[in-house]
């Protein structure tokens, strides 16, 4: 890479993957640590500490795993030269992400790439977190929801102090489980080994769109977060990292496949909301099942719009061999 040699497919796909993966699903690990500490930091001290753990995830990946920041979650999708076509999958996702819809990016930008064999096993990968995240999620908070109580059990100021250092700990934890799934979504439109060079430039992208979404508070897809119980107190804040921070690292030694962290995440939720509502006395189901169709039929959009995205390419573009002027850059 190093601008040289990059094709302007490559680039576009680049930027608009960082983008797009940054806004729509850094909001899954990063969206309870900014709503719980928003009103106590600023914006750019709560950015400063997630790229920290953003740096130090990339720069462990790539030592680590021989230049490859992708934590070997693209060995069964090779690289292969970025068309037109892979770069618009990302400017689809960046579309939905804007009017805060929740799908996830691993279907939409993966698709491009992956065969229709290995779309399936990342979709069963997928349907697999969704369904472990919800039952554990509900199990346990069926316990915790019996003797937690943010509005009416208040936290002293010694123990506030307490959880919010836990919060910040484990949120630097689930960033870096979460990276390791979610950076294949940007690194497939690179090399598989990256030089030191190349890794800057990385570093120097990811870190400051992520910038740009703590300028934002997160952006619509923050809504999701927001609207569940409890997730801007910082006790259940740092309850939910711990729970997702498991999952995502059970996954990860799993298989290499990648996966959608965001079922993972709307079904941590999902359960989580019903555990909830089935031991609150004020919180009915009629109010939870509204917002768990809300967010499982914005993920079922994700996933027709990934699949039509797969059957266009594969069945349509790549056959009639649809492909633009190579125009490379730095040479």
């Amino acid at each position: 890479m190093e601008f040289s040699g990059v094709t302007l497919w490559m680039a576009i796909g680049f930027v608009f993957a960082a983008y797009s993966v940054i806004g729509n699903d850094s909001i899954q690990t990063l969206g309870t640590f900014l709503a719980s500490n928003k009103e106590r930091f600023k914006w750019y001290t709560l950015w400063g500490a997630a790229s920290v753990a953003m740096i130090f995830t990339l720069l462990y990946g790539w030592y680590f795993y021989d230049g490859d920041i992708a934590y070997e979650r693209l060995t069964q999708i090779p690289f292969q030269e970025v068309q037109w076509y892979h770069a618009m999958a990302p400017v689809v996702l960046l579309l939905l992400t804007r009017v805060g819809i929740p799908v996830s990016t691993t279907f939409l930008v993966l698709s491009a790439f992956a065969s229709t064999v290995v779309l399936e096993k990342v979709l069963v990968k997928s349907i697999v977190g969704y369904g472990v995240a919800a039952f554990s999620a509900y199990f346990i908070w069926i316990i915790i929801s019996r003797y937690i109580d943010e509005k009416a059990d208040k936290l002293n100021p010694q123990n506030i102090k307490r959880w919010r250092i836990a919060q910040w700990i484990t949120s630097g934890w689930l960033f870096f489980a979460w990276l390791q799934h979610d950076m294949a979504n940007i690194a497939v439109f690179l090399p598989r080994q990256l030089t030191f060079g190349d890794l800057m430039v990385v570093l120097v992208v990811t870190v400051s769109l992520l910038g740009y979404i703590f300028y934002r508070q997160g952006g619509k897809i923050q809504d999701v977060v927001l609207d569940k119980q409890g997730t801007r107190y910082v006790r259940s804040a740092t309850i939910i990292n711990v729970i997702y921070a498991c999952i995502l690292y059970l996954f990860k030694e799993l298989n290499d496949l990648p996966m959608s962290t965001t079922w993972v995440f709307v079904g941590l939720l999902a359960g989580r909301e019903l555990a909830i509502a089935k031991n609150m006395t004020d919180y009915k189901f009629e109010y939870v099942f509204p917002i768990i169709a809300k967010d499982f039929g914005k993920m079922m959009l994700g996933l027709g719009v990934s699949v039509a995205i797969v059957l266009i390419i594969h069945y349509y573009i790549i056959p009639n061999g649809l492909y633009p002027i190579t125009i490379t850059i730095g040479q």
